[in-house]
């Protein structure tokens, strides 16, 4: 299966992207000639890690018969100093709330997704440690 994505550029440092007939304008900071039209590149990268782990455990906890619960994912990476610049270290926090949750399905949702679904996990996994945690109603779970 292939899928395409298409970078068209509008100038300075921007490009609208299409991809599946969508469109999405990226773009650089301003301080390296940008204009901040759009995210940048790389953190689209946290950000499509956070949506496919979240649609993976939404999906799973579904077949769970886990409801009513409201979820939120924090993604944060730390880059390297030198050139290419790369995420080394990711920060993937699951932020689950709701009553009376069921932790243990919590937990085998989110484990899941990150060692046989994702594949934004796994792809990123080979340059970046991730590390992950479980917060239940303010509180982490191990």
């Amino acid at each position: 299966m292939k899928q395409t994505s298409m970078a068209n550029w509008l100038g300075e440092m921007a490009f609208d992207i299409e991809l599946d007939s969508h469109h999405l304008i990226i773009d650089a900071d301003l301080k390296v000639g940008g204009e901040n039209k759009g995210p940048r590149p790389k953190g689209l990268l946290l950000s499509s890690l956070a949506g496919c782990t979240g649609m993976d455990v939404v999906s799973i906890l579904k077949k769970m018969k886990v409801e009513d619960y409201d979820l939120k994912l924090n993604v944060e990476g730390e880059l390297t100093e030198e050139h290419p610049k790369i995420y080394h270290t990711i920060n993937l926090n699951y932020i689950f709330t709701g009553k009376d949750l069921p932790i243990e399905k919590l937990k085998r949702a989110v484990e899941l997704s990150e060692t046989r679904y994702c594949g934004i996990t796994e792809m990123l996994r080979k340059a970046a440690t991730i590390n992950t945690k479980i917060i239940v109603n303010g509180d982490e779970i191990k």
